[in-house]
């Protein structure tokens, strides 16, 4: 079948602006909470070797369907991510991600593989077992603008608690997107469970944090905290380098090895791949975007280490009611 026009069409600076704009943050009530929880996968007879791409996927192929409605994904160092629905609350979320992950661990205890949920994976060496074009391209610019060993880190070795939360309404946006950040040092300092790296103490409470913050911070940094969210969002996306092109007919993804702004691409200042990119090359980019608190319609808050029981759900909740809360927030 082929691609739809509009995904072959080039776009202008303007209507680039104009997309991630709208799609920033989703106009709507508070209350929803969806979370997501990665965690280092082991093998229980070899914790220091890395489990094979082939083993894992064999195994979550026999998963069945999950209570909550978690979806489980795989990151390129083996992490297992447990994504849940988006339910009215704190508790609710919990509640479902629990459920889920205890059948996700029983399959895998059943292969005698286990789930190290904390911030760094503190055994094994950064490396990547995922073979997909993606993960491959990503190591390549990384290495390419400086900051190669922190991006293989990030993308093989951490895991975090991400909690996910409704944008509410516009006349609040740019208090609570102001207040995501302001919470971050709290956030980052109240779930550092990663003192340990590779085999090695790293001096620090969150080794996770310290990569992250090693990364190019144009596309990890966070937002300044603006009047104007969205549009800083747009102004921040399109200033981002843009990591790899992606062709959606074969898969393939060709790493970008310069620092070419996805703007200097769209105006043709940067060419990339011999064309201008399109609406579905712009969506792509947005998910090569890793900001500490990412406007997705809703709010990702990314801060968190990945914590065991009993802390992991505590986590959640302190974050969420901090945000919708007023009068947690005010305080």
């Amino acid at each position: 079948m082929a691609p739809a026009v509009e995904e072959r069409t080039a776009l202008d600076l303007d209507a680039a602006v104009t997309a991630v704009t709208a799609a920033a943050l989703r106009p709507g009530p508070l209350g929803r909470v969806g979370l997501e929880l990665e965690a280092h996968l082991v093998d229980l007879d070899a914790p220091a070797v890395r489990v094979s791409w082939t083993r894992v996927t064999a195994v979550l192929q026999s998963l069945p369907p999950l209570p909550g409605g978690s979806r489980v994904t795989l990151e390129p160092g083996g992490q297992v991510e447990l994504s849940g629905p988006p339910v009215p609350d704190a508790g609710s979320a919990v509640a479902a991600l629990r459920a889920d992950r205890a059948v996700v661990a029983a399959v895998l205890a059943g292969a005698r593989l286990g789930l190290a949920p904390v911030g760094t994976d503190p055994l094994r060496p950064p490396a990547r077992v995922c073979p997909a074009p993606r993960y491959r391209a990503m190591e390549r610019h990384f290495a390419a603008v400086g900051c190669g060993r922190p991006g293989t880190a990030m993308m093989t070795a951490t895991a975090s608690l991400q909690v996910n939360l409704d944008a509410g309404p516009p006349g609040g946006w740019s208090r609570r997107v102001a207040l995501a950040h302001q919470l971050g040092p709290v956030l980052v300092a109240v779930s550092a469970c990663s003192p340990l790296l590779g085999g090695s103490t790293t001096g620090r409470r969150s080794s996770r944090q310290h990569v992250w913050g090693a990364l190019d911070q144009a596309r990890c940094g966070p937002l300044l905290g603006g009047a104007d969210p969205a549009g800083e969002w747009a102004a921040y996306a399109l200033s981002a380098p843009v990591m790899l092109v992606h062709d959606p007919d074969t898969g393939q993804a060709e790493p970008v090895l310069t620092r070419t702004s996805f703007a200097d691409w769209v105006t043709g200042a940067g060419p990339l791949a011999g064309r201008r990119p399109t609406e579905a090359d712009l969506d792509y980019h947005l998910s090569t975007l890793f900001p500490p608190v990412r406007p997705r319609g809703y709010l990702e808050i990314r801060y968190l280490d990945a914590a065991p029981e009993p802390w992991w759900p505590a986590l959640a909740a302190v974050t969420a009611a901090l945000l919708d809360d007023p009068v947690a927030a005010d305080a």
